[in-house]
């Protein structure tokens, strides 16, 4: 795994990928470059035969081909996909930058250039080195572009109600909820929550599991803080500061949902609502093993 530092100053725990399998990625891009020089080589040797192309101009396509096979291909793939070739998409590895966000045009143009000349002028000798040398498995090109590359599909080394994609946004219809709360939840007064804080606390639900355990427990309690600052009544004493997020905003959901609905007509409901409430009946939610209860009651942050 790892540990990297975002731009919110929020620690993320990325499994970078190993050699074997980036190597594995990398012969399935040759295969597809080789194949594209070998197009564009037969269509430069038929433009010779037919007199279209005289000695100067084969050189020209040959080049321009080569080049764009071995440069143009990983700048354009990792630029417009945002980090993955199709050797890459097939092992499920993905090129990101440094702090965690997408690689740029520029940080591909420098990994490209680098592969280049490692990869193939150099047999692969240094990206070899260098992978073992690194404690992420980089290679030259990365260093050069602050990338590295990580494993998307990496099994999640825990579980539980708050998985990536588990908190269903204002726009994706009402959210499941531990059905102990909600009778709290429906006493809630949201009138005064910020936009910005719902934003930043659906955000930090939805990359739960992804962060550091340290770090989630003291984001969890400050986005906590924050938004108890601004909805009434308090929370129940020893809450946890994930699940009281999680009552917050699915219940926040919820009620624009109804708005919604009652502002369309029978048909929208019929069509819409039920479908909501299906999915939401088949996606049961657990609460983690809560936490001794506060001296003053509230959420306890864990320790």
């Amino acid at each position: 795994m790892a540990e990297i530092v975002t731009g919110e100053a929020v620690v993320l725990d990325l499994p970078y990928a190993r050699f074997p399998t980036r190597m594995l990625a990398h012969l399935i891009d040759m295969f597809v470059q080789f194949a594209a020089m070998g197009v564009v080589g037969i269509l430069a040797l038929g433009g010779l035969a037919t007199g279209a192309l005289n000695g100067a101009s084969l050189a020209a396509v040959l080049v321009t081909g080569f080049v764009a096979a071995i440069v143009g291909y990983p700048i354009a793939c990792e630029t417009l996909s945002r980090g993955r070739t199709p050797g890459k998409a097939a092992l499920g590895l993905r090129v990101v930058a440094e702090d965690g966000g997408p690689v740029r045009f520029r940080q591909a143009l420098v990994r490209a250039l680098a592969g280049s000349v490692e990869c193939w002028l150099m047999f692969g000798v240094p990206a070899l080195v260098t992978a073992m040398i690194s404690a992420r498995g980089n290679r030259l090109g990365d260093i050069f572009a602050g990338t590295f590359v990580i494993r998307e599909r990496a099994p999640r080394a825990a579980s539980g109600p708050y998985p990536a994609g588990g908190y269903a946004g204002r726009a994706g219809g009402p959210s499941a909820m531990d059905p102990a709360l909600s009778g709290w939840a429906a006493t809630l007064d949201l009138s005064a929550l910020p936009e910005p804080v719902a934003t930043a606390a659906g955000s930090y639900l939805s990359r739960y599991w992804q962060l550091n355990p340290a770090a989630r427990d003291q984001l969890g309690g400050q986005l906590a803080a924050s938004v108890s600052a601004h909805v009434t009544p308090p929370p129940p004493p020893g809450l946890h500061p994930a699940a009281y997020l999680h009552a917050v905003l699915a219940e926040h959901g919820n009620r624009e949902l109804a708005r919604l609905q009652a502002g369309r007509g029978p048909a929208w409901q019929a069509g819409y609502g039920p479908a909501c409430q299906a999915a939401v009946a088949q996606a049961p939610v657990t609460q983690p093993a809560p936490p001794p209860p506060s001296d003053d009651g509230g959420f306890a942050v864990p320790r």
